[in-house]
């Protein structure tokens, strides 16, 4: 046997951790080519359990840019030996595919034209189902409600989204911050795995490549992919040089108004520190005023978690089983969500919780956080991109995304912290906090990050969840709230969702500074485009506590 059908024979017999494999053998029939309309073809892998098969059950298509290994093939083979047919597709400039890799622009053609190429074969089970994490999330919103509406024949039966959203521009500029660590790290994998340098690949994942975190520090922006790999990514260059998420680049690829003409039932799992949750949960809100609300279920996972693999598989093949072949159900309610701080699981009947109020808690000059608005004050921190406040954790596609002790972090000069009371009784946020901040900068343009910590009587301070906005910059101008005479602007930042209890004891603690880097790009000061902008200039940000319009949070309180 040579290398490589050792190589491939260890693929299909590899299993995920967490999940009993299914009952059935596999075959696998590798590089079928299917046609797309400009003549280029797209291999894809054809994965059939061996044995009786239930026709009722769905093909599930499968279409990502990560190749036929990895976590992606064992979930495509797991599902297989459950009973589906599974077609494992690789988009267009990926493993073996024809023409060059565009990130999102060609996804819907392609998909599209996969779909067609689906129903005329043989092989086709009576349904056609669609599932994936990530990118492979994004090709399915790529054609979900295009096909629904135009081509309703040949439009996915049902959707199984994992951690994903329909528009991967909102999240490159999160709140016009550039994502940085996340851009350009993932610029960099793919251009490696484009390129076949699957041993470079390998090291520097290995060694958290040292190439990519002196990247980082690089301005401008634009020059970034040329530190990492030695040449420009033309996609990345795409992404730094549009700021504004109005521009036609972002807004052909972006699916999200589509979301509602999904007339197919929908399965969501994702998790607290995952990088694309709060998209993700607003897709789910969409669906829901449509009439349609989907299977969701969150849990205590990051993107990159491995304990998410089993729960993706599992319940997905049991939703698919429940809505073709009448399957019981083995859920308690339609949302299953996993709450931080008890670490439990709770059964909802929506999301978020019927009965979460807001709860408003006001920001004191002196560190405090309390109900009642203060009388005045201002608190005031100096920022210098030259020396950038750090990313303490928070969602990334490192492993490491979960909530992690802030204590130190919270000893920076460039960081400010206001605290509450300690808690009688427990309080449980359930929901999307809202910071709303009088907010005054001495450059034309300053970030925002906010972060919400759980303060242990130990003394850790544990992230619960954050969020980011700039003012003053390209993609900014059309949102920034206009400053009042003393050039105070009133700045709403929203956070990452969370499901968190705090415990008897604890505090509530809101962390403020100017920046996450490398997690969101620096920045500079100036107002300049972030491609090209070089020069940094320290700043001078202000808080204001004053009665008329107090910096605050307004928090969504479940009642215990």
């Amino acid at each position: 046997m040579s290398l490589r059908q050792s190589i491939s024979r260890w693929i299909q017999t590899r299993t995920i951790t967490g999940l009993t494999p299914g009952p059935h053998d596999i075959t696998v029939r590798k590089n079928l080519r299917v046609p797309m309309p400009d003549g280029v073809e797209l291999l894809a892998d054809l994965i059939t359990p061996i044995g009786d098969v239930d026709r009722r059950l769905p093909t599930i298509v499968m279409r990502g840019p990560y190749g036929h290994a990895g976590p992606v093939a064992k979930e495509a083979r797991a599902l297989a030996r459950e009973g589906f047919t599974v077609l494992f597709q690789s988009c267009r400039g990926t493993w073996g595919s024809g023409g060059v890799f565009t990130p999102q622009i060609d996804d819907q053609r392609d998909g599209i034209a996969t779909h067609r190429w689906v129903r005329e074969q043989p092989w086709v089970t009576d349904a056609v189902a669609t599932f994936g994490k990530s990118y492979m999330g994004f090709t399915q919103w790529a054609v979900a409600g295009e096909l629904h509406v135009n081509e309703p024949a040949i439009a996915p039966e049902a959707l199984c989204l994992v951690a994903t959203m329909p528009d991967f521009g909102v999240i490159t500029w999160d709140n016009a911050a550039f994502s940085l660590r996340n851009a350009l790290g993932w610029s960099r994998m793919m251009d490696l795995m484009i390129r076949r340098k699957f041993l470079a690949l390998g090291w520097a994942q290995l060694r958290s490549d040292p190439q990519l975190r002196k990247a980082f520090d690089v301005l401008p922006l634009a020059e970034g992919d040329v530190a990492v790999s030695g040449h420009q990514v033309h996609w990345y260059q795409d992404w730094v040089r549009h700021e504004r998420l109005s521009d036609e680049y972002w807004t052909r690829q972006s699916h999200t108004a589509s979301v509602p003409d999904v007339a197919a039932p929908v399965y969501m799992i994702s998790g607290w520190y995952d990088i694309f949750l709060p998209w993700q949960l607003r897709n789910y809100a969409q669906l829901v005023a449509a009439g349609r609300p989907p299977r969701l279920t969150l849990g205590p996972w990051g993107h990159m978690s491995r304990a998410m693999d089993a729960p993706s598989v599992a319940e997905s093949a049991a939703f698919l089983r429940e809505q073709f072949i009448a399957a019981p159900s083995e859920r308690a309610a339609p949302v299953r969500a996993y709450r931080t701080g008890d670490e439990r699981w709770h059964d909802l009947e929506s999301w978020p919780p019927p009965g979460t109020s807001t709860r408003s808690l006001y920001l004191r000059e002196a560190g405090g956080l309390g109900p009642e608005r203060p009388d005045d004050g201002v608190t005031s921190y100096r920022y210098d991109p030259a020396d950038p406040t750090p990313a303490v954790g928070g969602p990334s596609l490192q492993q490491n995304s979960g909530p992690v002790d802030n204590a130190a972090h919270e000893r920076r000069a460039d960081v400010v912290v206001f605290r509450g009371e300690t808690l009688p009784t427990s309080v449980t946020l359930a929901g999307e906090p809202v910071a709303h901040i009088r907010f005054r900068s001495s450059q034309p343009s300053a970030d925002l990050f906010i972060r919400i910590c759980d303060h242990h009587p130990d003394g850790r301070s544990m992230t619960v969840c954050d969020g980011i906005r700039r003012i003053g910059g390209v993609g900014t101008r059309d949102s920034d709230p206009p400053k009042d005479a003393d050039g105070f602007q009133e700045v709403e930042v929203r956070l990452w969702p969370t499901f968190h209890q705090f415990a008897p004891g604890h505090r509530v603690g809101i962390q403020i500074s100017s920046g996450a880097h490398p997690r969101y790009a620096r920045n500079p000061g100036s107002g300049e485009p972030a491609a090209t902008a070089t020069t940094t200039h320290a700043a001078t940000q202000t808080l204001s506590h004053a009665t008329a319009a107090a910096s605050r949070i307004d928090l969504p309180v479940l009642p215990e």
